[in-house]
């Protein structure tokens, strides 16, 4: 790889960490924030669900756009985003405007990352499928450690330093990007002729509306309610309109010509849609324990952020040891085996969570977090080796982006599966009833890992 190759992976790879190390960070941060602000944990959830519903929304815009407006714009602009986000969210006035620049950052890492892999892809011809191992050690390492790195900040200087700490990533990232990303190809005679309409149905305006509206307006009714004790007339209309919303969204989708999440390929490629159901299971299960831990240490523990964060550490390290042997594995013996023991381990995890008390060693949490960084190293590999041999080559960048939309969307489920069950204060026994409810998704998991065949495009196209 050459020198000019190499400056390039660093200013991409400083660049598309920002999104799963600012997702990660905010882990250790929930129950600080809850203090700070003085809300219960359903209303601080809404820092994980802005994130994510803004990056779900974001990606797959963003990198239409990118083949219309040139990816290196994509690149620098997302950068500039991330810059006023990171500088403007620690003057917050309220917990209000904090969510505001929380989906600002959303958006402007989403740019980043949905542009960054193409970016290497085109321009580094040589050894790219090291470049693009590379990338993804930025993108997986940032996720291992950002707990760690939240932990650390938090204890020494508060929480507006998980913002802060973004800077200097960013304006390394954006000079060296300026100076080693080559400029974009002139925009294409169709590019410069689109009307403002077209561009709105290229990007399904109305279905990326539809389901926005759809999910917040659902999530606000039922967490409103879990949070207010009973459930009001206004809860009802609320969560209906988000219903509603959602129903005309599934209508709208399976007629749009370009549609946001395409719905028909679910019903074409039936192998292809139970890769997706059992990858939003397992963000799902993994994502609970994933914010929900920390806050369980902190509130109901008392352990401190740092040490927190130095817990939350086994989780990421044991996931990054074990992805490349997982690889290995995988490519011999297939994903099933994999995803099998990775559904075991996730139901002892699982149980071992119920079996915890106040008076457990912390130090025996580490066990329930190996288990889960194992099963995630497992998973990162084995679901995506899934996808592929379910999705028909024609269609593999489709798939692609609908694969990420199911992680958001298990996402999403846990941060409400957190709200319901804990509303408004974190406990012991909310937290043991999470675990009940987490060794069941485990067990599904395992039982559809057991039903799984290895199914072959040829065969389905």
């Amino acid at each position: 790889m050459s020198v000019r190759s190499r400056w390039l992976m660093i200013s991409v790879g400083l660049g598309v960490l920002l999104n799963p190390l600012n997702s990660s960070m905010i882990s250790i941060a929930i129950a600080r924030l809850q203090n700070v602000y003085s809300l219960d944990f359903t209303a601080v959830s809404w820092i994980i669900f802005s994130f994510y519903i803004a990056s779900a929304v974001a990606q797959p815009v963003m990198g239409k756009a990118s083949d219309l407006f040139g990816r290196r714009k994509i690149f620098l602009s997302g950068l500039v985003i991330s810059f006023v986000a990171s500088l403007l969210a620690p003057l917050s006035p309220n917990f209000g405007w904090l969510i505001v620049f929380r989906i600002v950052q959303s958006i402007g890492t989403s740019m980043i990352v949905s542009v960054g892999m193409a970016i290497v892809r085109i321009h580094i011809t040589e050894k790219q499928a090291t470049a693009l191992s590379v990338l993804s050690i930025f993108l997986s390492g940032a996720a291992a450690i950002g707990p760690f790195i939240g932990g650390v900040l938090i204890h020494w200087w508060d929480w507006p330093a998980i913002f802060l700490v973004n800077i200097p990533f960013v304006v390394t990232s954006f000079l060296l990007a300026w100076r080693n990303i080559p400029k974009d190809e002139p925009p294409t005679s169709v590019a410069q002729g689109m009307s403002f309409r077209k561009w709105f149905e290229l990007i399904d305006a109305t279905g990326v509306l539809l389901f926005t509206i759809g999910l917040v307006a659902l999530l606000v009714g039922l967490l409103s309610a879990k949070s207010s004790g009973h459930i009001s007339f206004r809860h009802v209309i609320i969560g209906s309109i988000g219903l509603v919303s959602l129903g005309v969204f599934v209508r709208h989708e399976l007629k749009a010509k370009s549609p946001f999440i395409p719905l028909r390929t679910f019903a074409k490629y039936p192998a292809m849609t139970w890769v997706n159901v059992e990858f939003i299971l397992v963000n799902l299960l993994f994502y609970s324990l994933f914010f929900g831990l920390p806050s369980y240490l902190q509130m109901v523990r008392h352990v401190s952020e740092f040490h927190t964060g130095i817990l939350m550490l086994s989780l990421g390290l044991c996931s990054l040891v074990v992805s490349p042997l997982a690889g290995r594995w995988i490519d011999k013996s297939g994903p099933r085996p994999a995803l099998l023991v990775s559904g075991i381990l996730m139901t002892l995890g699982s149980v071992w969570i119920v079996t915890l008390n106040e008076t457990s060693p912390v130090i025996s949490v580490c066990l329930a977090l190996a288990a889960f960084g194992i099963s995630n190293g497992l998973n990162n590999v084995g679901m995506q080796t899934a996808l592929f041999r379910s999705s028909p080559k024609e269609i593999i960048g489709v798939a692609s982006g609908v694969f990420m939309t199911s992680r958001y969307l298990g996402t999403i489920l846990s941060s409400l599966l957190l709200g319901i069950v804990m509303g408004d204060k974190f406990s012991a026994g909310g937290f043991r009833l999470l675990g009940v409810i987490l060794t069941v998704i485990a067990l599904s998991l395992v039982f559809m890992s057991w039903r799984h065949r290895d199914s072959h495009p040829s065969q389905e196209s």
